[in-house]
């Protein structure tokens, strides 16, 4: 597996160091700014030394990190899958005091983040995870890994829709904006569902999209990242990866960053 393979590596390299605040994260505690946190409260010390500098370099895994006085250890590797209902934020806290991802974790888990977003009014599949490399490349752009969506629009999907979707559409900020595969699912009297295949995650791209073609979305709802599928995962609902998941994933990422992306990418 990449991760485990990357582990090896570090345990192999101990000259290798990072700042206290991305090691802290590393460890699996809490995410990097909320480490940096604690550290410029005065509640991390290093080899029994308090540091109040995030970038104080740490060789991770030799050295004695202590957050308010208790030694700090690696944290299981937790990969985690969510079907987030609509109108739920992604994030840890909101300054509305909206209903957030973390109302539907489990209570028993180590702290975990969302990898990537989903924005309030979309839906389906999120993964959350304390590996926050493995998080970074699940987002990274040169990565390339799928995301397919199923996207209900108030009108009858033309052709004309489609080829204006696959082909580009430049954003009002100059950005181009395209997506990698879209087809008709099903149609109704009055709408339709796409399947939606990005290969790049740039902040409400289907609904820009759509907006700029003047085509309302009423519904839409990630249903696979890579090869790993929604399924019938109930909404609001998660569970674990399995080992199988995890690693399909890996291989999926290892095999897109070795494709060389076209031009307009």
């Amino acid at each position: 597996m990449i991760r485990q393979s990357g582990h090896i590596k570090e345990q192999r390299s101990p000259l290798k160091k990072v700042g206290l605040a991305r090691a802290i994260s590393k460890m699996g505690y809490c995410s990097r700014s909320r480490a940096a946190e604690l550290i410029r409260a005065g509640r991390v010390k290093w080899n029994g030394t308090l540091r109040r500098d995030p970038e104080s370099p740490v060789h991770l895994g030799k050295d004695r990190i202590e957050i308010d006085g208790q030694p700090l250890a690696v944290s299981t590797k937790v990969y985690l899958a969510l079907n987030k209902p609509r109108g739920v934020v992604t994030s840890a806290s909101d300054e509305k005091s909206r209903e957030t991802v973390y109302a539907y974790l489990p209570k028993d888990l180590p702290w975990i983040a969302p990898v990537g977003r989903l924005d309030k009014a979309s839906e389906g599949l999120l993964l959350l995870t304390n590996d926050s490399e493995w998080a970074a490349e699940i987002t990274a752009p040169e990565t390339h890994l799928d995301k397919t969506y199923h996207v209900q629009i108030g009108a009858i999907a033309s052709e004309a829709l489609l080829k204006n979707l696959q082909e580009g559409i430049r954003a009002e900020d100059g950005d181009l904006l395209h997506v990698k595969r879209a087809s008709v699912l099903r149609e109704g009297a009055r709408n339709s569902w796409l399947e939606i295949v990005l290969d790049e995650g740039k902040n409400r791209q289907i609904r820009r999209m759509l907006e700029h073609c003047g085509v309302e979305v009423l519904r839409l709802v990630r249903v696979a990242i890579g090869p790993l599928e929604l399924s019938d995962l109930p909404k609001g609902a998660t569970r674990l990866l399995t080992k199988q998941e995890k690693l399909a994933l890996d291989r999926a990422m290892n095999l897109r960053a070795q494709v060389p992306s076209s031009p307009l990418r």
